[in-house]
């Protein structure tokens, strides 16, 4: 008969009697074992992306005076003096000031506050406005989807500047909602074409039929499974969009029908300083550099993020 293996002794095969069981190899430092997200990789490549860096560092610097102009200027945007008009830089005024006799900085630092509020409003409104519809389009089809196919392809044949000069000449305000109503009526269709389209994509995957072969609810299937792993692309969008919206109501200020005196607005600025630029470009470069350096943060941090959020790319 066959040697018995002693007892309370557990053999692996390949091993003898007495020689300790193989561990399993530890998790690597600073990692938890759980499988990584997508939103986890995508922070993890963002903080290490020197454009994302840089365009948040401006981001936030723009945000600060745009909630605390005061803690970087000590006049009021209105304080304005003719006798100083077209002057350039002298000790406590650096950007000289303008054909009004106005300070250049401080009005440069406070019309901050105005472009990114009206970006970042109309923004909102647009992903909300342009997500709710493209998503319950893309998720439930049928005439809905055809109808508002349609609709979009009307508001993406309208001119937007040309739109913005039709509309807001006759819709007037002394606030900045009326710029924002305009931007979001107009800057939906693109968001809502690009949540339908991940929507679809989303919906047709695995995990989505077995939630609804389970008995999930299309509320509960939207909401849970398929709007996390659908919003990546209107995040990024979004992002990129917030800049041309700032672009926008500096273009629109320009020509004369966004914003109106005595709100403080880049765009403003600029239309006032071009006709003596000769005389006292200073007034037209700080301005425009500021609202160059502002659309510019947004775009870049559009960019890393859409770099981050691609899978393609990894």
């Amino acid at each position: 008969m066959p040697e018995l293996e002693p007892e309370g002794e557990i053999v692996a095969p390949g091993l003898t009697v007495g020689q300790p069981l193989p561990l399993e190899p530890a998790p690597a430092a600073g990692t938890t074992g759980r499988p990584r997200s997508l939103w986890s990789d995508a922070w993890r490549d963002l903080r290490r992306n020197p454009v994302f860096l840089a365009s948040s560092l401006i981001i936030l610097f723009l945000l600060f005076i745009s909630l605390w102009p005061s803690a970087i200027t000590w006049e009021s945007p209105l304080k304005c003096d003719l006798a100083h008009a077209q002057e350039g830089s002298v000790p406590g005024h650096p950007f000289g000031y303008d054909g009004q006799g106005c300070d250049v900085y401080t009005r440069t630092v406070y019309g901050a506050r105005t472009s990114v509020t009206v970006g970042v409003l109309a923004t909102l409104g647009v992903a909300v406005l342009g997500s709710v519809l493209g998503g319950l389009a893309g998720f439930f089809g049928g005439a809905g989807d055809a109808v508002l196919s349609r609709v979009t392809d009307v508001f993406f044949a309208i001119p937007v500047v040309l739109g913005g000069l039709v509309l807001l000449s006759v819709v007037t305000g002394d606030t900045v909602w009326p710029v924002i109503g305009f931007m979001v009526l107009l800057g939906w269709p693109q968001i809502s074409r690009i949540a339908r389209g991940s929507v679809i994509t989303a919906k047709q995957h695995d995990y989505v039929q077995a939630a609804r072969a389970l008995g999930a609810s299309s509320s509960r299937i939207l909401l849970r499974h398929i709007a996390p792993n659908a919003v990546a692309p209107v995040i990024v969008v979004a992002t990129i969009a917030l800049g041309t919206y700032i672009a926008l109501e500096a273009t629109l200020s320009y020509l004369g029908v966004g914003l109106k005196p005595p709100t403080v607005s880049w765009g403003i600025d600029i239309s006032a300083a071009s006709p003596y630029v000769r005389n006292a470009p200073h007034a037209l470069l700080w301005p425009s550099g500021a609202l160059a350096l502002t659309v510019l943060a947004f775009i870049m941090l559009g960019d890393a993020i859409r770099d981050a959020l691609d899978p393609k790319l990894r």
